[in-house]
């Protein structure tokens, strides 16, 4: 009798683990990703503190930026030529434009909007602190509802012994610190449906 337990014993640890091998592996159901916005059209930067042309370098990188997070270019050009159309006798600032109109325009999915809320450069003597904060939003153009958004800043301290030296070091370095932000920015936001896979 002890003995015919004791030979149990082995076959039903043996039993149970070839039940434990030929088990089926449980799966995860996959999480449902909620779709993005595949077309992004970047309005004009809105800039009340700095020179236009820096508004203008800003909203290229911005569209660059985008292609290479997987989304299509658009031209800048045909978005101001389409707002235009529709603007008619006055110019209007991007806070002002609805993502419904542009989204109507353009047949984009979302609007991007960036403000540059702070660019300057304090002269000190031999010292000239220079500041940069930009805010992001996307939103989007079916809703108006906002998908993202970022704010970020950054700064450059530049020394010299002449004004003259300080001006040109602080006008190079609105490009550094401008990219500072950007790389910091474009780490949040969501890589094209396409590439997310």
């Amino acid at each position: 009798m002890s003995r015919k337990i004791f030979l149990l014993i082995p076959l039903t640890i043996i039993l149970l683990m070839a039940g434990c091998w030929w088990k089926t592996p449980a799966t995860l159901k996959p999480t449902v990703k909620k779709a993005g916005p595949s077309l992004i059209v970047v309005l004009p930067v809105i800039n009340h503190v700095a020179d236009p042309t820096i508004g203008r370098i800003v909203r290229q990188r911005l569209i660059d930026e985008l292609y290479f997070k997987g989304y299509p270019k658009i031209s800048a050009q045909m978005i101001d030529e389409k707002l235009a159309s529709v603007y008619t006798s006055q110019v209007v600032s991007s806070e002002a434009i609805p993502p419904k109109t542009v989204g109507e325009l353009s047949g984009a999915d979302a609007v991007l909007y960036c403000t540059i809320k702070e660019m300057k450069t304090t002269y000190r003597f031999m010292y000239a602190p220079t500041e940069v904060e930009m805010v992001f939003e996307l939103r989007s153009a079916k809703t108006g509802e906002t998908l993202w958004q970022a704010k970020q800043s950054a700064s450059e301290r530049n020394y010299a012994f002449t004004q003259r030296e300080l001006e040109m070091k602080s006008f190079q370095d609105y490009e550094a610190v401008i990219s500072r932000i950007f790389e910091k920015v474009m780490k949040t936001f969501p890589d094209s449906p396409e590439t997310a896979g």
